[in-house]
């Protein structure tokens, strides 16, 4: 735990963390933060959450910003607190949708871990601030496995849950490509994390897509077993279906984030536009692509 001492500076830092779409999971509970998390797949996108922290005597209580508004920022807060016992004051800038299944608090996370490490000059390394950032999200049920995704980039394959202490991840090769998004709505991630029933269809659902994925790791057939799971678990919306139907009819491979009600598609690179044109007829298409991006720090 730091201490900040100084006689009157603040120290500014700037951190960036990319946004992650989960195609499937399974919840791994476990009394110790450290090994409760996710198993499953996901897209690392080229979109994410900048953060900016300042410490010093002009900050006088812990405060977060999310786009300008002031927030609760239960996970944010929770990171801070397990590394200073300074105010600390916090504002990030987001690129992605908050709570609609794009990894948002954990991009936040892990961007006000390595800011505040640089800020405070603790010189942890890139574990130490994973774990922090792993920890907040589990234990505020903000999300199970984005941290470990977004600290790896690409499509990454949780096979082990929890930290970098005891998590394991593999990735998925694949060339690039354009991941086009349609925002439905939002979904609560802790309010489906507490509900029984939902939990068992989705570890079920969760475990037969991970077996079927490993049998030949591609995009396409992670899209198709997250599309499966989608279905099987009853998290799919009316509405994300005929989105998702409409994204196959024009040659793409589509399904829904976990967790949020927001549909994520693909195509090979001939079928992009006619993809983009029906995505088109149910709102605003977002669009990003799979990065490799791991978070960073950035010139102050």
């Amino acid at each position: 735990m730091y201490t900040y001492e100084s006689e009157g500076a603040d120290f500014l830092a700037k951190a960036y963390a990319p946004g992650h779409i989960t195609g499937f999971f399974q919840i791994h509970e476990h009394e110790n933060p450290h090994r409760k998390g996710s198993t499953g797949c996901g897209i690392v996108l080229n979109g994410g959450v900048t953060t900016e922290v300042k410490v010093g005597r002009s900050v006088e209580e812990t405060e977060i910003f999310l786009n300008g508004k002031r927030v609760e920022g239960r996970t944010t807060r929770t990171v801070a607190g397990m590394m200073t016992d300074v105010p600390v004051r916090i504002k990030s800038w987001a690129e992605i949708p908050i709570g609609c299944g794009f990894g948002a608090s954990g991009a936040g996370a892990l961007g006000t871990a390595y800011a505040l490490n640089r800020a405070l000059s603790l010189n942890q390394t890139v574990k130490s601030l994973t774990e922090y950032a792993h920890v907040a999200e589990v234990v505020n049920r903000s999300g199970l496995g984005d941290i470990a995704a977004q600290s790896s980039g690409g499509v990454v394959i949780r096979l082990q849950p929890g930290g970098p202490e005891f998590g394991l991840v593999d990735r998925i090769p694949v060339p690039e490509a354009r991941v086009f998004c349609i925002v439905l709505g939002e979904i609560s991630t802790d309010s489906v994390l507490r509900d029984e029933a939902a939990t068992v269809r989705i570890n079920s659902a969760g475990k037969a897509a991970m077996s079927e994925l490993l049998k030949k790791p591609t995009l396409e057939n992670f899209m198709q077993q997250a599309k499966t799971f989608a279905s099987k678990t009853g998290l799919m919306s009316s509405r994300a279906k005929d989105v998702i139907e409409a994204a196959n009819a024009s040659g793409g491979l589509a399904s829904q984030a976990m967790l949020g009600d927001t549909v994520f598609a693909i195509a090979p690179y001939s079928n992009e536009f006619p993809l983009y044109e029906a995505l088109q007829e149910f709102g605003q298409v977002l669009e990003y692509g799979i990065s490799t991006c791991v978070p960073k720090l950035m010139n102050e």
